[in-house]
């Protein structure tokens, strides 16, 4: 049996004993065009990165301060939001879950082969928001949380990890000093790095035919800005309030900048190559957490805003039929800053 807290054997036991959909219909919003038949998926909580199977029938998520955990711990639920369970260990912290074709084992991050506990972040300069890099590694596991394998293994960030079609992983490190782009096989082999431009360059996704790669980057070049990325890096720390798209192909090859907008651009995701870029930023606002859902060309042109709701909206992924969108919000929450999981039908 997986250790979890008892707040959250109630959650399941409760979702199991009920087949009725556990969503929340919310009425449609004329200022959101592409959006209809939005559903509330989890309350209460900070959720986030929810990703769909390979048939579309469910979602593997980030789950804190929901069922007792601590810090982040991986769930996995049905489509409707049944049958919500905990697939990572319920120790350490874990982030990035993503599923295996076939939808039979998954990949998560986690750094409970370090210690049990919730790891400390590294401290901040006051009035400087930053992300702490925790000393992950990356797992694969039986999808119902089992047969738990560890497949990368170095001393530094391995992490933001998700998959293409073919199996292959493509993963943010910080094994050479800078947080670079790498690809994998499923058992950890065959480990090439794809990006080599100093500065951040993470949170890939391949696109559905696995044809591309898109990612999100900051690319220092003013002296002063190297030095203070390379700083913060050495403590452990990158501060993600400047961040643009850039798309590539699945080798490596053929690197180019999508977004030029202020602020932070993050979790793009593009159903097929060619196809619309969706991602969220705070260009609108770049000093501010106002971040928003929009669409825009591999070019950077036809950008077009999606979301029109006060708060956060992030982590966007199309399902694979592309009939669906999940993304997580801070919309109709019970508290400030509560993050949920929601799915909409798309309208093109």
């Amino acid at each position: 049996m997986r250790p979890f807290a008892a707040p959250f054997v109630l959650l399941l036991t409760a979702s199991c004993a009920s087949r009725a959909p556990a969503y929340r219909r919310l009425p449609d919003d004329p200022n959101e065009p592409h959006l209809t038949n939005v559903r509330q998926l989890t309350f209460g909580g900070e959720n986030a990165e929810a990703y769909w199977s390979w048939n579309g029938t469910k979602l593997v998520l980030q789950v804190r301060e929901r069922g007792g955990f601590e810090c982040d711990q991986i769930t996995m639920m049905a489509a409707d939001g049944n049958d919500e369970h905990l697939v990572s260990t319920g120790k350490g912290r874990t982030t990035c879950a993503f599923f295996l074709p076939g939808d039979d084992e998954i990949i998560y991050a986690s750094t409970h082969h370090i210690a049990p506990a919730c790891p400390v972040p590294a401290a901040s300069e006051p009035g400087v928001y930053a992300w702490p890099i925790f000393n992950y590694d990356i797992f694969r596991a039986t999808a119902d949380g089992s047969n738990t394998v560890q497949i990368t293994d170095t001393p530094a960030y391995d992490a933001e990890g998700t998959v293409g079609p073919d199996g292959t992983i493509v993963f943010t490190s910080s094994r050479t000093g800078d947080l670079e782009i790498y690809t994998m096989r499923p058992d950890g082999s065959n480990v090439r790095q794809l990006t080599h431009t100093i500065g951040y360059d993470g949170g890939p996704f391949f696109s559905l035919d696995g044809k591309k790669i898109v990612y999100r980057s900051y690319h220092p070049t003013a002296p002063a800005e190297v030095a203070r990325y390379k700083d913060l890096l050495a403590r452990d720390l990158v501060q993600p309030t400047k961040m643009n798209l850039w798309i590539m192909d699945a080798d490596g090859s053929n690197q180019r900048q999508v977004t030029r907008l202020p602020g932070a651009s993050f979790g793009p995701f593009l159903r097929k190559s060619g196809e619309k870029i969706i991602f969220a930023s705070n260009w609108e606002q770049p000093r501010g957490p106002e971040f928003e859902l929009y669409c825009v060309n591999e070019d950077g042109s036809g950008l077009e805003r999606i979301t029109n709701t006060p708060g956060f909206d992030g982590f966007p992924m199309f399902s694979p039929d592309g009939r669906h969108l999940v993304w997580c919000a801070n919309r109709h929450g019970s508290k400030p800053h509560e993050t949920n999981v929601f799915i909409a039908d798309w309208v093109e």
